[in-house]
């Protein structure tokens, strides 16, 4: 990641001060005097990254460098992530709340979701993009999931696909995999099924709910699931089951030991309500997630865990 990359991931106070904004100085008025959202996008910018593509996140991976995943929700965001440098840019169904003031992500649709893409994709020049499945959008069987994967590729104008659920959802990943589009499945939290976790729990705090995420994992990776993305899991957790794996995995709240790290856009920036807290965006140093953005486990857990590591791998193979 570049310097300037790094620097817009610090936050919105630290990047105005590495565009030499005095902080006195209003820094809408700045940018309003230099640049116009009016002035075609394509005559004044000139891209000279290269495209990402699986090939290279894979290559990160094997380098043990952390991938940095953005979301993005229309065409402003979608330029600020590619702009900084992020390897993936996703449009997920978060969109609901951060952008459309919906309660949780189960009320999104795939035509709104299929025009929050459209958007982005206009903005994004060189990250490899992903967007989630909406929820009733793919569970029914693998058939109407490959459907609605397509619709995402040839409508919304992305490169791949996420969705939530692990060792049921197998069949599904393979199918949509089968037929050329990657897939990153999304494990432990899984908030699209809130209801039946018994809300916004964490995940893989006992021995058994381990030993489950791991059959989760090697099973939507023995499928054909070119990423994993575990949520709301503890970081010694989440470690054991990243080395397990011969894909990457993406944290949310899991951690540092994960292969790399995805962040809410508007939660990155500070746009939300007083009382919440601005996480740290240090994610190629691994400094973020630190321990205060993770979830405590027992050492006893962790113990009882990597004893049976092993036998569970072996049994999935």
């Amino acid at each position: 990641m570049t310097m300037k990359a790094v620097n817009c991931l610090r936050g919105p106070a630290q990047y105005l001060r590495t565009l030499a904004i005095p902080a006195r100085q209003s820094p809408i008025k700045s940018c309003i005097a230099q640049y116009s959202s009016h002035s075609p996008m394509g005559s004044t910018t000139t891209n000279t990254r290269k495209n990402v593509t699986i090939q290279t996140i894979q290559n990160l991976y094997k380098k043990n460098e952390p991938i940095t995943v953005l979301t993005a929700s229309d065409f402003p965001s979608g330029h600020v992530a590619d702009t900084a440098g992020m390897e993936i840019v996703l449009v997920g169904d978060s969109l609901a709340m951060v952008a459309m003031g919906m309660e949780d992500t189960n009320e999104v649709t795939m035509d709104e979701m299929l025009l929050h893409c459209r958007s982005v994709k206009r903005a994004v020049k060189s990250a490899f993009t992903i967007a989630d499945l909406p929820m009733g959008s793919y569970e029914t069987n693998p058939e109407q999931a490959l459907t609605s994967a397509i619709r995402m590729v040839k409508e919304g104008g992305m490169k791949g696909v996420k969705l939530e659920g692990g060792a049921e959802m197998a069949s599904t990943i393979r199918k949509i995999s089968q037929a050329g589009i990657p897939v990153m499945a999304h494990i432990g939290l899984t908030p699209q099924r809130q209801h039946s976790l018994g809300g916004f729990r964490v995940q893989g705090k006992s021995a058994a709910g381990a030993v489950k995420l791991l059959r989760d994992a090697l099973a939507v990776q023995k499928a054909g699931a070119c990423m994993v993305l575990i949520e709301a899991v503890p970081p010694e957790i989440a470690e054991i089951v990243t080395r397990r794996l011969s894909v990457p995995t993406i944290g949310i709240g899991s951690g540092n030991g994960c292969s790399g790290q995805v962040l809410v856009q508007v939660d990155m920036l500070g746009n939300f309500p007083e009382g919440r807290f601005l996480p740290k965006e240090e994610v190629k140093s691994r400094a973020f997630p630190s321990p205060e953005y993770t979830y405590s486990v027992s050492k006893e857990v962790v113990e009882e865990f990597e004893k049976v590591v092993d036998e569970v791998v072996a049994a999935e193979e």
